[in-house]
């Protein structure tokens, strides 16, 4: 998840080249550029499992540079209004020239909020009771709320020039990377409200739409239940109790699954009251600017057509049966009759392998470096310069994400690494994310901003090729069935999971418009939405009803409809790992243009242009879903063989 993305759009989101099994031999993978040993040599030094935030601003949310930094950019935000205000409406060349300099300067500034909005949220993710930090990060909050304000008064000037005028202003050659965003921005501006109105409901969200997802994170932070394992028991965060789900003991993945709903259970009407004040507050801004779908800013943040949307919808749901058919040899290998949520990433038994951090991290640098050594060299940088926070203890937020530090030209990942191959595929795929950023960390502000569906690229690329490398170094039949099922537990996944998380978000905005959903419709919502995406696949008690609290997707306010992108970035990643293959060594070059492109041009241009297709059109959706699924008949093979 590429949190810089979700915060941006507000004004601040497991893999195979296979040897041998048996007769069975699966297609090569992308070794395409370096050498076997040329990768070993660059591997990571022996690492650090917490992170290095201190050679960003020493001493966390005590740090006295911070404070200076966020005093610094408050005063540059307060002289941009100053400026703005005293810029020209119907500028001539001289005052067009004053309008450049501002956007410029303006973009320095955004950079530098978002580059402290991303530090006070680390600090926040790695110890969730710094209640300082996150103090902090609402005050960063506010400002970027500021930063809007002007933003609007920007769109406001756009909209009130003729095109003559504002095309003269693009031609500035200091605008040149920013044309797309900025023109981007003007027509979005047209579907909103008057901008007087903007700049209130920007300053307003900061303290009630943005101030629900902070209550959740706090919620989501300070909850814990106890687990007993091996006779002992312990108080476990819910990060600690979500990697549970993927043990090989069916009954620590039982308890963990109630210990999480049990602690949501506990605090659901909080929860309740939380989603339905979010999401009625983004109705009511909705209602205001007349959108009648609640997909409309999900599309216009994704860069996206509906039409894309729908057709790559159908062409997952027409998937499901054989999804269906894989799921069915999984259960014959887990000896279980029916198969319920907690069984959807568990391992197969005693032919999992488990990876220590400094194997996982020479596995992944080896496999990338073999596909790209500039990949690989800036792989091995992050890691052996600690931009990755892995360690497993209580008190830190859950799940993972990748974070920009636009100013120091870096990024820092987080996540809680316990040693199984789920993990070292976040890894991978985080490391994708800070890849793409640093691709664009010499890009102005306004030219960062690649859309959601878009930011799942280099994440899901980076799990096929480090996937394809472990099936390839696979010791035997039950090896590979064991990573040919964590490949099809993503396609499950991102067919059934996240699609059930889109169909529930799609039905909840519509019943809520009519006023507060409760929490026992909230539940039935849920389950109906997962049996549509799912069909029969879960036992009829195998459901997830709290899903919608315990998912912190549903409670994101930068970015609704927080699930198609997975999905997109799923399949579209697909289709690019194909071109790799086809194309040898010469693609890394051009893999890294297509990510310089994603911000300054739409989705459906980026497709065209580095792949020739129509994402518009069923067939490379189609196509897509069909090689999602192309390992569920060598899956079923090798299942038999399995004992």
């Amino acid at each position: 998840m590429d949190i810089n993305l979700m915060r941006a759009y507000a004004g601040k989101t497991g893999k195979g080249k296979a040897k041998s099994a048996g007769k069975t031999k699966r297609s090569p993978g992308p070794r395409m550029a370096g050498s076997a040993a040329r990768a070993r040599r660059g591997r990571a030094k022996p690492g650090n499992l917490t992170w290095d935030l201190d050679s960003i601003f020493p001493g966390g949310s005590a740090s006295k540079e911070f404070e200076a930094f966020r005093a610094a950019v408050a005063r540059d935000l307060e002289k941009a209004k100053k400026t703005l205000a005293g810029l020209p409406k119907r500028p001539d060349r001289k005052g067009l020239g004053r309008w450049a300099s501002f956007i410029v300067s303006f973009q320095d500034v955004g950079q530098r909020l978002g580059h402290a909005d991303s530090f006070a949220y680390c600090l926040i993710a790695q110890n969730v009771s710094d209640t300082r930090a996150m103090t902090l990060y609402e005050q960063v909050s506010a400002m970027a709320a500021t930063w809007e304000a002007i933003k609007t008064g920007l769109e406001e000037f756009a909209l009130g020039v003729d095109e003559r005028t504002w095309k003269q202003l693009l031609a500035d050659k200091r605008l040149e990377m920013a044309r797309f965003y900025l023109n981007e921005m003007r027509d979005t501006a047209r579907l909103k409200m008057e901008p007087k109105l903007e700049k209130l409901a920007a300053e307003l969200a900061v303290n009630g739409y943005h101030a629900w997802n902070r209550l959740y994170t706090k919620i989501y932070g300070d909850l814990r239940a106890e687990f007993v394992e091996g006779g002992k028991k312990q108080m476990l965060s819910l990060g600690q109790l979500a990697n549970k789900l993927s043990s090989p003991s069916r009954a620590t993945r039982k308890q963990a699954f109630e210990k999480i709903s049990g602690a949501w259970k506990s605090t659901e009407d909080l929860a309740a009251m939380e989603l339905n004040s979010l999401v009625g507050f983004r109705l009511s801004l909705y209602r205001e600017r007349r959108w009648e779908s609640p997909l409309a800013e999900a599309l216009l943040m994704g860069r996206v057509k509906r039409e894309t949307i729908d057709a790559m919808w159908d062409a997952v749901a027409q998937g499901r049966k054989r999804i269906a058919s894989y799921v069915a040899a999984k259960k014959k290998i887990l000896g279980i009759d029916e198969f319920r949520w907690y069984d959807m990433i568990a391992p197969l038994g005693k032919i999992e392998k488990t990876y220590a951090y400094d194997e996982a991290c020479g596995f992944i640098l080896e496999h990338l470096t073999a596909f790209s050594p500039d990949l690989g060299r800036f792989a091995k940088m992050a890691i052996d310069n600690r931009w990755v926070e892995a360690e497993d203890r209580p008190g830190k937020s859950g799940g993972g994400f990748c974070t920009g530090l636009p100013t120091a030209k870096q990024s820092r990942i987080f996540m809680t690494y316990s040693g199984n191959y789920n993990e070292m595929m976040t890894l991978a795929h985080e490391l994708g994310h800070a890849y793409h950023s640093w691709v664009l960390k010499d890009y102005p502000h306004f030219a960062r901003h690649y859309p959601m569906n878009l930011a799942e690229t280099a994440s899901t690329f980076n799990e096929l090729v480090v996937t394809d490398a472990a099936l390839e170094a696979a010791a035997g039949t039950k090896e590979m069935v064991s990573l040919l099922d964590k490949k099809l537990q993503d396609t499950l996944i991102m067919f059934c999971d996240i699609r059930c998380r889109y169909i529930f978000d799609t039905r909840f905005h519509e019943e809520r418009k009519k006023g507060p959903v409760p929490k026992e419709r909230l539940g039935e919502l849920m389950v109906e939405a997962q049996k549509a995406a799912f069909g029969g696949i879960l036992a009829e008690d195998g459901h997830h009803p709290l899903f919608w609290a315990a998912k912190l997707h549903f409670s994101e306010s930068a970015v609704p409809f927080y699930n198609f992108p997975y999905t997109f970035g799923h399949l579209f990643a697909g289709g690019i790992y194909d071109r790799a293959k086809k194309e040898g060594a010469s693609f890394a070059k051009a893999y890294r243009g297509l990510l310089a492109d994603t911000p300054i041009m739409t989705t459906e241009g980026v497709a065209k242009k580095h792949l020739g297709i129509d994402l518009r059109k069923p067939g490379f959706w189609k196509a897509a879903v069909d090689r999602s699924l192309a390992d569920v008949d060598l899956f079923i093979k090798l299942a038999r063989k399995v004992k």
